[in-house]
């Protein structure tokens, strides 16, 4: 189950154990209860703070686990093998629950135990979904800081009735008190603002008392991470505002091109930027999203969708991008209902089923390699003639028995029984006939649009709303700088962005320094 080397790191990591830990297993005869209960006594074997109890299994999820620790009231619950990338959630929940202190801003413990009322908080994850560790780590966090709060982590792979029973289509879904709760990633700040009723309020007047920036960052990826380590490092005042550090970053599966690191995962690279964004002295804001952008007497204000707004002399963006949709009927009324944008997350939910994937290029082709794997059948549907992906991906696409590709394929419609998908529409572009394919899930591979909707009215954007900027990063508005995937800027990718985001950085300084005077003073 475990090798020696993670055996050895997890002894080294238990080690930091303050308090006993007590694990209630609830197992019966089956291979999962037999796999769980062998990684539970390899976890036991690591550190003299732990044991082992079995529960009762009437009434309760098999093959399941608790965590506790006697005289606390933690209500803590894995249910399936918290393994893959959920793995590191479980040490977490380990050292947490052992008293171990977390790492986290002593506000938003603070918060979190301060909340009053009863919270059953049930999410759905998969193994090999990188968006669900954030959530199943955030809730467990919550669980063990606040008796009132209970988490259920579910591995949605291994209770498929409660899957089909509860229409859970995509994950992270979490359920709070047997109701939909939210889907997607989210961290503890996030399910406070929904739970907590004040706790918008409070942010925006703590972000409304920030003073003014020299350089204020709008973005929290690759591009915007650079850019705030080079202003910090100039010793200006920095701050970065983003909706989520680390933004499509998050959303990558696997990074095998980042120079020096021949392996490595979006989250854990967002998590190395945001580390390193913070041994300096930058302010981070995240949880925000900036609605408008306007020039003012003393540089720039931003004002975001809270209310709050933060000035600066000069302002970096490094929005990113988003999934793009294809805007065809059925599509948005079923996104999470049979409509996804990442097959390693809501794969292993269409298990046996019909899918489709649409899109050509390396992404589409890809994914369907991927799902081909899990479900019964994929059918990919691209626009264009010929595929658009690498040779290497084409054949290895072709090769497989339950995939059908079809080209010159225009989708038209996305249908459903109003609860989830149960088909899709297209149009063959050479004939014009019409035609529709039964199936239970669409994974839709199009590519990125640049998140600058909130900028048409301000600066200079492509007709694809890219951001215009020249060789230094500048726009068409002085002081007001851009990079990453958000910009002109070609070749979408992560070493790029980083790059991008240090160029526009300098560039921001040598703006600043040749300011007069009397202006920097203003």
């Amino acid at each position: 189950m475990l090798d020696t080397n993670l055996k050895t790191q997890l002894k080294g990591y238990l080690e930091r154990l303050v308090r006993p830990v007590e694990i209630i297993a609830y197992a019966g005869d089956d291979a999962k209860s037999r796999e769980l209960l062998q990684l539970l006594e390899q976890i036991r074997e690591q550190s003299d703070k732990i044991t082992i109890k079995h529960g009762d299994v009437e009434g309760a999820r098999v093959p399941s686990f608790a965590l506790t620790s006697p005289g606390e009231d933690i209500r803590l619950v894995f249910a399936g093998l918290p393994l893959g990338h959920e793995f590191t959630s479980l040490v977490l929940a380990l050292l947490q629950v052992g008293g171990y202190p977390p790492k986290v801003e002593q506000a938003l413990i603070d918060q979190i135990r301060g909340i009053k009322g009863k919270f059953r908080f049930e999410t759905y994850y998969s193994l090999s979904c990188q968006n669900c560790p954030d959530v199943v780590q955030a809730l467990n966090l919550m669980a063990v800081l606040n008796p009132g709060i209970e988490h259920v982590a579910i591995d949605g792979a291994l209770f498929q009735d409660e899957v089909s029973e509860r229409q859970v289509m995509s994950v992270p879904s979490i359920f709070l008190n047997g109701e939909a709760f939210g889907s997607g990633r989210m961290g503890a700040e996030d399910i406070l603002a929904k739970i907590d009723t004040g706790a918008g309020e409070r942010a925006a007047e703590a972000i409304k008392a920030q003073a003014p920036f020299d350089v204020l960052i709008v973005g929290g990826g690759p591009a915007g991470a650079a850019a705030a380590i080079y202003a910090a490092r100039k010793g200006i005042r920095t701050g970065i505002v983003a909706d989520r550090f680390g933004g499509q970053v998050l959303d990558t599966m696997s990074i095998e091109n980042f120079i020096s690191v021949t392996h490595t995962e979006g989250p854990k690279l967002a998590r190395a930027m945001e580390a390193h964004v913070r041994d300096y002295d930058a302010e981070i804001i995240t949880g925000q999203q900036a609605v408008k952008l306007e020039r003012i007497s003393e540089g720039f204000k931003v004002q975001l969708a809270s209310g709050a707004t933060l000035t600066s002399t000069s302002i970096i963006l490094s929005t990113g991008a988003r999934w793009r949709k294809m805007g065809v009927p059925g599509e948005d009324q079923y996104i999470n209902k049979g409509v996804a944008f990442c097959p390693h997350c809501d794969g292993p939910l269409f298990k046996g089923k019909r899918i489709a994937v649409i899109g050509g290029g390396n992404s589409g082709v890809e994914a369907a390699i991927d799902l081909a794997g899990l479900v019964s059948h994929v059918t990919l549907i691209e626009f264009d003639k010929v595929l658009r992906a690498d040779e290497v991906l084409q054949r290895k696409l072709k090769s497989l028995p339950n995939v059908t590709i079809l080209t010159s394929a225009k989708t038209t419609e996305i249908t459903g029984d109003g609860k989830r998908v149960n088909g899709l529409v297209y149009e063959d572009r050479v004939s014009g006939e019409v035609h529709k394919v039964a199936l239970e899930g669409v994974f839709v591979q199009i590519g990125l649009v640049p998140n600058t909707e909130w900028l048409k009215d301000t600066l200079t954007l492509t007709a694809h709303g890219e951001i215009i900027t020249d060789n230094h990063g500048a726009t068409s508005m002085p002081g007001v700088f851009a990079a990453g995937d958000c910009t002109t800027a070609p070749y979408k990718q992560i070493v790029i962005a980083m790059g991008e985001g240090a160029r526009s950085s300098l560039a921001a300084f040598d703006y600043l320094i040749r300011l007069p005077v009397a202006e920097k003073a203003a």
